[in-house]
């Protein structure tokens, strides 16, 4: 009963790149991905899943990134997979993780979500917290049940507030990042604020858990950028040294958005993704 929401581009025979977006994102965001997606001959697809964009919210707050299990996330997978089948989507598929993204689809890639190369933008296979919370995270949790407040705004968090550029960690590009805030100042039901406790455990979890596994016999890029600050780049290279078909990537000077980057960098990020998948045809 849950209402998602998806987005299509038509593009060329090549096949169709899935993307899987990061936390407090919607699909109009990646408007001016899709058009360099589509222009090299591919059709992109991408969603707003449950809790963020215009996909049914959490109902006690709709302005707070909450799920009670990252299983249900998993249930979106499993939704869009059958409307992608059910639009008869040009069949070889690709995807295209970013942040949260990058965490949700790596494991709709371990579920038999069936694509011929994956790329993951700083994806989320781990969160840099401070030290102290890190420590302590699950004593916080623990405590935030015991109150009753596991649905609250989690430490250090809140309602969603309009960044500006200089203190934005997304981009080092203003362009983008004024086109970004154009889509939320124009339509603010689009921005979300930060995660709850429940989130954020269950965010941490399942991390760990898909970063246990094995890796699969699939190509597969990773970039980060040098500066990030959301994710753990830590967990990138980790996880690249262990797959072998697998290959990390660091973008020079980039921050988390390298899909939203100054030109330069930004044509890194396309081109080693668009690499690996004209490199791997259906």
């Amino acid at each position: 009963g849950t209402r998602l929401r998806m987005g299509y581009w038509p593009g060329g025979a090549k096949g169709t790149v899935v993307m899987i977006t990061g936390r407090t994102e919607y699909l109009e965001k990646y408007g001016r991905v899709a058009k360099d997606i589509v222009a090299v001959g591919y059709g992109m697809v991408t969603f707003d899943y449950r809790g963020q964009g215009l996909a049914d919210r959490p109902p006690h707050r709709r302005d707070m990134g909450h799920v009670e299990s990252f299983d249900e996330y998993r249930q979106d997978m499993s939704a869009f997979r059958a409307a992608m089948e059910a639009l008869d989507l040009p069949m070889t598929w690709y995807l295209i993780g970013h942040s949260l993204g990058g965490c949700i689809g790596l494991r709709a890639l371990y579920d038999g979500f069936p694509v011929q190369a994956a790329a993951f933008t700083g994806p989320m296979w781990g969160l840099q917290m401070n030290p102290f919370l890190r420590v302590f995270s699950p004593l916080i949790f623990r405590l935030a049940a015991l109150f009753g407040n596991s649905k609250g705004f989690a430490m250090t968090t809140g309602p969603w507030q309009p960044l500006t550029f200089e203190d934005n960690s997304l981009t080092n590009d203003p362009d983008q990042f004024a086109y970004l805030s154009r889509q939320t100042e124009m339509h603010p039901e689009l921005a979300l604020g930060g995660p709850s406790y429940t989130w954020v455990q269950q965010a941490l979890d399942e991390c760990a858990e898909v970063m246990s596994k094995p890796a699969l016999d699939l190509p597969v890029v990773a970039i980060v950028g040098e500066g990030e600050r959301i994710t753990d780049p830590k967990e990138l290279h980790k996880r690249m040294a262990t797959w072998p078909k697998g290959r990390g990537l660091v973008i020079e000077g980039g921050l988390h958005e390298v899909l939203m980057e100054t030109p330069e960098r930004r044509g890194q990020t396309l081109d080693a993704i668009i690499g690996l998948f004209d490199a791997h045809p259906g």
